[in-house]
């Protein structure tokens, strides 16, 4: 097995993952077998080295890839190890929740990449797989950040369901996960603008995981929020209600106005 925990581990941990404030998570350091790891972090493309998807709006700057059988075959052994049942079993142990299903298309995951002066406000993520009814339980966060240095910031920050409290916040240091059920109150996000070298970027792989919406839980959009430290700006507001609603809406919005 290339991750490093077993059934044993998880077993253990469950009861810290379920109550460790705001909301159920676990950080594992040494998370990944670090002769595959050492391999995908060098050879991790550069911003300008593959086609990014980019994010460039008020609320999100960052780059995502997603189509991942592209990546060459280190890559492959990680995506594969992160889907494959023998984990899915373990992440049950740690979590308590059954029947957790992968998504091999990774949507919405993959690789993600920030750059100095990037930044990712806190938000809640959208609740169901596009074009299924699985509704997400589930992200895992793998980062890839050698000699990162505390005052390059980009803290993953976890805050509270009423966003009155910062309760976490977590350096993205290399071969660092970061497991934690999603919902309508799980925020999260790197909102302070990234202040590392110019040469160096903030690197981390994204799994997310689903279960069957039994519950018929109805389709929303990722949700961002506004912490009680920023300053009031009504334009920004607006845009953050436009950017969480469903994608079909925010489109018709967009015709509308041409």
């Amino acid at each position: 097995m290339l991750i490093n925990y077993d059934l044993k581990f998880a077993e253990e941990n469950n009861k810290n993952y379920l109550t460790d404030p705001p909301w159920p998570h676990i950080v594992i350091d040494n998370f990944f077998n670090d002769e595959i790891l050492t391999k995908v972090h060098d050879n991790f493309p550069k911003p300008d080295q593959i086609d990014w998807h980019q994010y460039n709006n008020p609320v999100e700057k960052k780059l995502m890839f997603t189509n991942t059988d592209d990546l060459g075959v280190n890559f492959k052994k990680v995506f594969d190890q992160l889907n494959s049942q023998e984990f899915l079993n373990f992440l049950e142990k740690l979590t308590g929740i059954d029947n957790i299903l992968p998504d091999f298309n990774f949507t919405g995951g993959g690789l993600h990449q920030i750059e100095k002066g990037g930044k990712l406000d806190i938000h809640s993520d959208f609740n169901l797989l596009y074009g299924t009814n699985q509704r997400r339980a589930l992200n895992l966060i793998l980062y890839l950040n050698k000699d990162w240095q505390e005052s390059y910031g980009g803290h993953l920050e976890l805050w509270n369901k009423n966003m009155s409290e910062c309760c976490s916040k977590i350096l993205p240091i290399y071969n660092r996960a970061v497991i934690f059920n999603t919902d309508e109150f799980s925020y999260h996000g790197h909102p302070e603008p990234l202040t590392c070298p110019p040469e160096m970027t903030r690197k981390s792989i994204a799994i997310y995981y689903y279960v069957e919406n039994k519950e018929s839980v109805p389709s929303r959009s990722t949700k961002y929020m506004k912490r009680p430290q920023d300053p009031e700006d009504k334009e920004l507001d607006e845009f953050r209600k436009f950017r969480s609603k469903p994608l079909p809406e925010r489109i018709k919005i967009l015709q509308d106005k041409e």
